[in-house]
């Protein structure tokens, strides 16, 4: 009962202010159709590495790599031994961002794929980066900037970040365009982030108040259709920057997201708990073995007998008593007056999954 008195108590005194929802613009609710980013990818090898390179007789790519690369430069290594440890092998990444020109930078991102252990102060070799189409859309060159570092002795090795990664900032040149006539689109779909009803009927008001007309219908819960003709503007891209701006209030779902490895909870403020009574403790378990060792008298006839000696005990730690909580109240609210409590995270999240599984917790139950 007194742990019912100090839960209740804890919900008045601690329960936070619920802030009510602030208009978002549109182009943080919604993707525009056709307006997207592209992968690229490419294989390619750094070198100038201090001997933190592949092992070549591990990584046979490598070696392959490098072979091509200095035939290509007219350097004839066929039937050549060499086991160079400055060169590595990568692979090569980058987005090439909607309505990029030839002549743009792009950031790329370049990982060691063999045994190098580090890739500090190496140099990127001209690298093409191919799209999913096989073509190649940029060439990536430079030197890398790894996010780590590394120092070996000879009995210990230590390891700060990850050098085996790094980045080079506009380090490849865009090379080819990706053909989009997005001036002639006549029709511009809004894919929502969050799919809801309510935000998509929200967005097509906005925008048709905006315009005087219906401009836009709601096709579904994640669509909302923009029709560029009835916008009366010169073409999609002034239709975009007069929409993108418009300010909606969004409907967001009652969610609980909780991460047992870090003990994290998350939840909206939307969240609702029906009556239920909550009762939480700890349950220990304590086996001892100390097994007793009996050996015969000297010069005495006999076998050395080992006793089992077993001590079990089952300890209850202090927890939770019988609590009840009212109809309605908050999930903030509960988490509040538990943490008051002192309850643990992890038992927390273990409560929270049981009133969940109770039926009394209205609202998405996401574990990660």
């Amino acid at each position: 009962m007194q742990a019912l008195k100090a839960l209740f108590l804890c919900v008045v005194l601690f329960a936070p202010l619920m802030a009510q929802s602030s208009p978002i613009r549109l182009k943080d609710l919604v993707e525009f159709d056709g307006v997207r980013s592209n992968d690229l990818v490419g294989y390619g090898l750094v070198v100038g590495l201090n001997g933190t390179g592949d092992g070549l007789r591990n990584s046979p790519f490598t070696e392959e790599i490098l072979s091509n690369i200095l035939e290509r430069l007219g350097v004839n290594v066929t039937g050549e031994q060499f086991r160079p440890r400055n060169v590595a092998a990568v692979l090569v990444t980058a987005s090439l961002p909607p309505f990029a020109r030839a002549g743009s930078p792009l950031d790329v991102t370049v990982s060691a794929i063999g045994d190098a252990s580090s890739l500090l102060g190496g140099t990127l070799i001209m690298t093409p980066l191919n799209a999913a189409d096989g073509d190649i859309y940029a060439v990536a060159q430079g030197t890398i900037i790894a996010g780590g570092a590394s120092a070996q002795g000879d009995a210990a090795t230590v390891v700060q970040g990850v050098p085996t990664a790094g980045v080079i900032p506009s380090g490849a040149i865009i090379e080819r365009e990706v053909a989009f006539d997005f001036r002639g689109m006549t029709s511009l779909r809004l894919a929502l982030r969050t799919p809801d009803f309510t935000t998509a009927g929200r967005i097509e008001q906005a925008i048709n108040g905006n315009f005087g007309r219906p401009v836009a219908v709601m096709l579904d819960a994640g669509t909302v259709e923009l029709n560029i003709a009835a916008t009366r503007m010169p073409s999609p891209a002034h239709a975009l920057g007069r929409i993108e701006n418009i300010l909606v209030e969004p409907e967001r779902r009652a969610r609980v997201v909780v991460d047992q490895r870090s003990g994290t909870i998350v939840m909206g403020e939307d969240v609702r708990i029906s009556r239920v009574a909550v009762s939480q403790g700890n349950l220990t378990l304590r086996i001892e073995e100390t097994p007793l060792v009996a050996q015969p008298n000297p010069f005495a006839s006999g076998e050395t007998v080992i006793v089992p000696r077993t001590n079990a005990e089952i300890v209850e730690e202090p927890g939770i008593g019988l609590a009840e909580i009212r109809e309605g109240t908050s999930l903030s609210e509960v988490v509040a007056g538990l943490n008051a409590l002192g309850v643990a995270p992890r038992d927390m999240i273990d409560i929270l999954k049981s009133i969940k599984a109770s039926g009394a917790l209205h609202a998405e139950f996401i574990v990660r």
